[in-house]
Order: structure tokens, then sequence, then C-alpha cells
């Protein structure tokens, strides 16, 4: 009797992730996919949509970093011009944090969204 019960559930699991993969494809339309996210599998493809973008943030962030430090090791240019490189790209790094933060932000609220729905 365990054992039935056990298939039934693997099998039921199986069918609530293969329902996901076909409705809850990553948007490629943000804004529309939004509003039209009314089930769970919606939601945890706009919180995947949103890592995705965190990722990408992070990747800024690390990558203007390197270039920081390569505008700090310039000893060639005139100091304003430097330090004005260096100063747009400490923003560049900041904005980039912010946009990271906000990413995931939304992407846990469109997964606690979803954990709602199950």
């Amino acid at each position: 009797m365990r054992m039935i019960a056990l298939i039934l559930i693997t099998l039921g699991s199986l069918g609530v992730l293969a329902s996901c993969t076909q409705t809850g494809r990553i948007p490629t339309d943000a804004p529309e996919a939004i509003k039209r996210a009314i089930t769970r599998c919606d939601h945890e493809a706009l919180a995947k949509y949103y890592d995705d973008a965190a990722k990408e943030m992070r990747l800024k962030v690390k990558e203007h970093r390197k270039i920081l430090k390569s505008y700090e090791s310039l000893t060639a240019r005139p100091e304003d011009e430097v330090s004005m490189l260096q100063t747009q790209c400490r923003s560049l790094i900041e904005a980039y944090e912010q946009a990271l933060k906000a990413n995931l932000d939304m992407a846990d609220f469109h997964r606690s969204i979803a954990g709602e729905m199950k």
C-alpha cells in the first residue's frame, strides 16, 4: 500500500513539474508575462527571469570592479581624468549592485507567490 501511495505521489509531482515546463517558460516580454501571471508556474518563471537578470548584474559588478582596479593603476594619464573615470566606474558598480538587489527581491516576491499557490 505504501509503495502504491509513493508511486502516486511521484507521478503527481512529475505531472506538476511537466505542466510548469510547458507554461512556465522564461518570459521574453516581462511586462506582458507579469500581467498574465496567474499560476504557480507563471510566478516561478518570473522568479527565474529575475534570478537570471540578477546573475547578469552580478557579472557587471565583477567586471566593473576589475575595470576600477585598472583605472586605479593608471599613471600615464592626468590625475583628474583618472579620478573622473574612477568615480564613474564606482557609480556604475553601485547602480549594478542596486539592480542586483532589486532583481533578487523581485525573484523572491514571485517565489513567495508561487509558494502560496501550492
